[in-house]
């Protein structure tokens, strides 16, 4: 019997009620999630239970997943929930286990991000507050306090077991270090980072230099490495002949797709090893690389008729003009230099290229960059000054006719570096800049690298790709809004005065006023009284105006926050990010903990996909498909849905979410929740079984149950101690459907419901083992999905 018999007339209590068990309990089967979850929020917060939880394990084993920052920018998109998500399994992971698991959330704060977006609302205002560094940085720092608190609380929406309740209470005005967040603009955290500067500088690995970085025109700042995405860009390619100097009827040929760079041109660069050899054409005679004959035969359309190989002491003892300028081009030789495309000759030009600017080295060339910050030509090449360099390149081609040195001109569509916020193609320029020495620190980071435990595993060959040919980190931006770079300039003979006394003076004082004390007071208040140029011993001196890369701020949390904070330590158990930050934020931070502490700031390092739309597309406003968390998602479904869409991919790989998909996961939610509803409710929530002994449990089908439970038990705990979610939520998924409803559920469903009678007790053994039985699966399925289905499980906890 497994139906409520029914009373003969309307309303007349059914006479044989007394006699059959059927399920009750206050678990509803609707889950309402999306109201039910923030009343466990508030009662989270209201009771405490983060803190009191790690205080009662003040002794425990420590676990500590250290928060990448997010730019404190906008609500959390889906992205931020993936990462979110997926941190706050595995602190619960752990949590579980017994371990005290302090997580401290971090907010990046300065950067062009937020500087763009507080400039485009201050110039709507009109009164030139856009002009303004003091406004700038006020707005700034309010937009970035307005968003830390926004993201706080998304933050907390998502199920994220953390004490916020001082991030969402931050204002801009009452600037303080907290110790349950950390944010990169507190004072504490604005003085760590120029402490770092300090040491970084003492071991002689910080220098100021004129060097090629990758600068933006629009922006009008340079750029890091992280902060680069490579796009389609169709570009000129252009053959062009360097003629000797010597009258003959020879000349040098290079290719190049940047025809912009040709007036700093201060060489050509051939390989020691190479073959060369000089071609009778019909343009002259023609040198390139032997390796690369018919390629450039095909592309220039020329022929040959007769061909004579060159020594390497013939090569070197070329003598070559500029093509349209008058002035030598150096003869040069580079390892660099390949066989893959062009002539095997490079066009040369230390001040736009990285190759470039090393061989230069070699070779006393300067870095010679005649263009400004907005791009356009210089004084320093008068014959097109004032003209943007991408304008340029079909003057210069024009020239190159001109000069009759233009051997062949198409175009070509590559992979181009473009700006991540402008999207505005990149330039290579030489300016004087801020760097950190990568090279010292190389072979520590190799012996780092394979120290740490990467997960998945080619993370490690993909992070070992970025530390082998890095430059120098270029530190310095040209922006307002950020961490002065805490060095002056000599008015008399303009040398850069910076030592260990005047940075740690600027340290005292932004520890006591805050880092506005710099732009707040002249250049004498800021430095130690008697200060005297090393070069020239004059005391008049000006503030440095650049600020320091974005990227070093947050790459010193380590030093700000594991150091500092009482609850933390370093290195990390785990950093865990998108895999973006193999270029990122894992190679920021490895490199200022390599050289003060010898050691990467991390055990592990866990990396994610990308999160596209269901079609594998990415999510963009053009597109439409862009999906909101915090706005689609969780008033619809609730967080423990997009919690489960969380487990439910495998995060190693690009991730996708669309509404049909969702749709599906709420279903399966619905079957996990009605498993559990249907194990309160024969337990009348839990509390049927409580005088009944393990030693009851006599039926061969409840034992059958107990072992595929034993079963799942290790599968699972596998599953999370590999971090393989996906793993544990298709295993929990089979369990509750397949072995539990369709199976398990439907053979004992007829003694749980009907054994007994009033005369003999309702509780038989027959019964009773299968309640025991119930009542082992209801302790242990709620604790193993307790790191996913939070919410859910702290709603049947409490039934319990």
């Amino acid at each position: 019997m497994s139906e409520k018999p029914q009373a003969d007339k309307k309303g007349e209590k059914n006479p044989w009620s007394h006699t059959i068990h059927l399920p009750q309990t206050e678990f509803p089967m609707r889950a309402e999630l999306a109201k039910r979850e923030p009343q466990i929020i508030e009662y989270w917060r209201r009771e405490n239970i983060y803190r009191r939880l790690q205080d009662a394990r003040q002794d425990a084993p420590t676990f500590i997943l250290h928060d990448g920052p997010p730019y404190a920018n906008g609500n959390f998109h889906v992205g931020h929930a993936l990462n979110k998500i997926l941190k706050d399994i595995i602190n619960k992971i752990h949590l579980i286990q017994g371990k005290r698991v302090p997580f401290v959330p971090g907010w990046d704060c300065h950067g062009l991000p937020i500087e763009l977006a507080v400039l485009k609302k201050l110039a709507n205002k009109k009164d030139g507050s856009d002009k303004d560094p003091i406004r700038i940085r006020k707005a700034c720092r309010e937009y970035a306090t307005e968003f830390i608190r926004v993201q706080a609380e998304d933050q907390s929406r998502f199920g994220v077991f953390w004490d916020d309740s001082q991030a969402r209470q931050l204002k801009a005005d009452n600037q303080k270090d907290y110790s349950s967040f950390y944010y990169t603009m507190s004072p504490d955290y604005e003085a760590a980072i120029l402490e770092v500067f300090a040491e970084l500088h003492a071991q002689n690995l910080i220098y100021k230099g004129k060097r090629p970085v990758l600068w933006c025109p629009v922006t009008a700042t340079a750029h890091a490495e992280a902060e680069v995405e490579y796009a389609q860009h169709t570009s000129p390619s252009i053959y062009v002949a360097f003629p000797e100097t010597t009258g003959t009827n020879r000349a040098v040929v290079i290719w190049t797709t940047t025809p912009w760079t040709l007036p700093a041109n201060l060489a050509v660069c051939f390989h020691p090893e190479f073959q060369y050899a000089q071609y009778a054409t019909e343009a002259g005679n023609l040198v390139i690389a032997e390796g690369l004959e018919e390629n450039f035969f095909q592309h220039t359309g020329l022929s040959f008729t007769a061909k004579t190989l060159l020594s390497h002491d013939e090569v070197a003892s070329f003598k070559v003009n500029h093509p349209f300028l008058n002035r030598e081009s150096k003869v040069i030789f580079g390892d660099h230099v390949t066989l893959e495309a062009g002539t095997g000759i490079v066009h040369t030009a230390p001040g736009h290229g990285q190759d470039d600017y090393v061989v230069g080295l070699k070779y006393g060339l300067e870095p010679f960059s005649p263009v400004d910050h907005r791009g356009r030509y210089t004084d320093e090449f008068p014959l097109m000054q004032g003209v943007n360099v991408f304008e340029a390149n079909d003057k210069i081609i024009e020239l190159l006719q001109q000069k009759k040195a233009l051997l062949k001109a198409s175009q070509i569509t590559h992979q181009y570096p473009h700006s991540w916020r402008s999207h505005s193609p990149l330039i290579f320029r030489a300016t004087p800049q801020w760097f950190l020495k990568i090279d010292p620190l190389r072979d520590r980071a190799r012996r780092a690298v394979n120290e740490t435990t990467w997960i998945p595993a080619w993370g490690k060959n993909r992070f070992e790709g970025t530390i082998e040919n890095r430059p120098d980190w270029c530190l310095s931006r040209q922006r307002y809004w950020g961490v002065p770079i805490p060095a002056f300039r000599c008015q008399s003979c303009g040398e850069t005065h910076i030592n260990a006394q005047s940075l740690q003076h600027i340290i005292s004082l932004v520890r006591q006023h805050g880092i506005e004390v710099w732009f707040d007071r002249p250049a004498a208040d800021l430095l130690p009284q008697g200060s005297r140029c090393q070069s020239c011993g004059a005391t008049e001196f000006e503030k440095e105006s650049d600020i320091l890369d974005v990227w070093f701020d947050s790459g010193v949390s380590w030093y700000a926050v594991l150091k500092k904070y009482a609850d933390l330590a370093l290195p990390a158990d785990l950093y865990l990010e998108g895999s973006d930050q193999h270029r990122g934020w894992f190679q920021s931070s490895i490199w200022p903990s390599l050289a003060l502490e010898n050691k990467a700031p991390y055990r592990q390092v866990l990396t994610h996909g990308y999160v596209l739309d269901d079609k594998g597309r990415a999510m963009s406003k053009s597109l439409g498909n862009v999906i909101s968390p915090v706005q689609d998602v969780i008033p619809k479904y609730g967080a423990d849905v997009l919690r489960l869409w969380v487990s439910s991919e495998d995060y190693r790989t690009d991730n996708k979410i669309g509404f049909s998909m969702l749709e599906r996961l709420s279903d399966s939610y619905r079957k996990i929740r009605n498993t559990f509803r249907y194990l309160l409710g024969n337990l009348n929530d839990g509390k049927a079984a409580v005088d009944i002994g393990a030693s009851e449990i006599n039926q061969e089908i409840d034992l059958w149950a107990l072992h595929e439970l034993a079963e799942l038990e290790k599968q699972v705990r596998k599953a999370y101690e590999k971090y393989e979610f996906h793993q544990v939520y298709h295993k929990m998924l089979h369990f509750c459907t397949v072995t539990l409803s369709n199976q398990y559920f439907e053979i004992i469903r007829d003694r749980l419901y009907c054994d007994g009678s009033p005369e003999t007790g309702l509780n038989t053994p027959r019964r009773r083992s299968a309640l025991k039985t119930l009542s082992i699966l209801l302790d242990a399925l709620p604790v193993m999905i307790a790191p996913i289905l939070s919410f859910t499980a702290e709603e049947i906890g409490r039934l319990l």
